[in-house]
C-alpha cells in the first residue's frame, strides 16, 4: 500500500467559519465565526455543552454539512472548493457507530477499503493489519452484532483509518463504554497520534480531554471562548478553588466572603459559593473563622487546584460535568 500524499504540517485551519439553520422561529446561528488551527500529529480536544456548536463544527470539517460562510482547509485541501479531496484525506468515527450487525468485522473493513478505491488484495491485507492492531483477530469473522460495545467502537476506529487518513474526526469516542473499554480506547487514540495521525475529537469527559489532548478548545454559543493546552487553560483560572456548601444562604455568604482581600473572584450557584483564592491552604481556615463569627455553618467546604471544569465554568457560566452526553 502506498504511503499517503504528503500534506502541510497545519492540518486544520478555519477562518470565520459559520453555519446557520432555518427553523420555524427564524434563523439560528449554530456556529458563529470559529477560528481554529490544528497542527499535524496532535490530539485536539473540542469541548462544549450540548447545543454549543461542537458537533456542527466537526460535521462541517468532515464535509457532512456545508458551511454557510467562512473558510477552512483540512489536510491541505480547501473545504468548500474541494470537499472530495478532503474526504479522501480524512477519516470519521461517528458517535452512534456505523457497523452492520449482520456483517463480519473483516467484511466491514474490506468493504470500507474497497469504497476508498483499494484493490481487493490491498483491502484484505489492510483489514488483517487493523484487526491485529485493534485486537479483533479472534472476532474477525463473527458478525458485528455479537461484538461488545468496546469491540464495536474499536472496529469503528478501524473503519475510520483503513485508508491511512491524515486527520481522523471522532465524535464522543468513548460515550457508553465501560471503564476498561474506555481505557483501551484511550490507548488506541494515543497510538494513532504516535503513528502520525491528527485526531480531532469531541468529548464530554473532562478527564479524557485532560489525559489525551495536546490542545483543547472550548466552544459555547457557536464561538470559541478558550483555547490552549490543558495547563495553559488551568493557569488562566485565578488561584486555587474553594467551594462552600451554603444550604440556601448563597447571596448572604457571597457578600460576606466575596470582599475578603485574598479572594480574587467569587460567585454562587446551586447552593454552592465558589471562590478563587490565593493560597487555598491558608484561605480555608480564615474563611471558616469568618463564617463562624457570622453564624454560618457550611454544609461542606472543599479545596482543589483549578481543573478543566473550573475553566469551563469560568468561560461559560456552567459546569460541563452537569451536561449529559449528547
Amino acid at each position: 500500500m502506498a504511503a499517503p500524499t504528503k500534506i502541510p504540517s497545519l492540518m486544520i485551519e478555519t477562518i470565520d467559519l459559520r453555519r446557520t439553520f432555518k427553523t420555524r422561529r427564524g434563523t439560528v446561528e449554530a456556529v458563529a465565526g470559529v477560528y481554529l488551527r490544528v497542527g499535524a500529529g496532535q490530539i485536539f480536544g473540542f469541548l462544549g455543552p450540548n447545543g454549543a456548536g461542537k458537533t456542527t463544527t466537526l460535521r462541517m470539517l468532515a464535509t457532512l454539512i456545508t458551511p454557510t460562510s467562512g473558510e477552512a482547509t483540512v489536510a491541505g485541501a480547501d473545504l468548500r472548493d474541494d470537499p472530495e479531496l478532503v474526504r479522501q484525506r480524512i477519516g470519521y468515527v461517528p458517535q452512534g457507530g456505523s457497523t452492520d450487525p449482520v456483517e463480519t468485522g473483516r467484511g466491514e473493513l474490506v468493504l470500507q477499503g474497497r469504497l476508498y478505491g483499494m484493490s481487493k488484495a490491498d483491502a484484505t491485507k489492510r483489514a488483517a493489519e487493523l484487526l491485529a492492531t485493534l485486537d479483533l483477530e479472534a472476532a474477525a469473522d463473527r458478525r458485528t452484532g455479537t461484538y461488545s460495545g468496546g469491540m464495536r467502537r474499536r472496529l469503528d476506529v478501524g473503519l475510520g483509518i483503513i485508508h491511512f487518513p491524515a486527520v481522523l474526526f471522532m465524535d464522543e469516542p468513548t460515550t457508553g463504554l465501560d471503564p476498561q473499554a474506555r481505557a483501551r480506547m484511550w490507548d488506541e487514540i494515543k497510538a494513532l497520534r504516535e503513528r502520525g495521525t491528527t485526531v480531532f475529537m469531541t468529548t464530554h469527559y473532562l478527564e479524557e480531554a485532560d489525559a489525551l489532548a495536546d490542545r483543547i478548545a472550548i466552544i459555547d454559543q457557536g464561538r470559541i471562548v478558550a483555547e490552549g493546552t490543558s495547563d495553559e487553560l488551568k493557569q488562566a483560572v485565578a488561584g486555587d478553588v474553594v467551594t462552600i456548601g451554603v444550604n440556601g444562604s448563597g447571596p448572604r455568604v457571597l457578600s460576606l466572603v466575596g470582599q475578603l482581600p485574598f479572594v480574587r473572584e467569587a460567585g454562587h450557584e446551586d447552593g454552592l459559593v465558589r471562590l478563587y483564592v490565593d493560597r487555598g491552604e491558608l484561605a480555608v481556615p480564615q474563611l471558616l473563622r469568618v463564617l463562624d463569627a457570622a453564624g454560618f455553618a457550611p454544609t461542606s467546604i472543599t479545596l482543589h487546584k483549578p481543573s478543566l471544569d473550573d475553566v469551563f465554568l469560568r468561560q461559560t457560566g456552567r459546569s460541563l460535568r452537569e451536561e449529559p452526553a449528547a
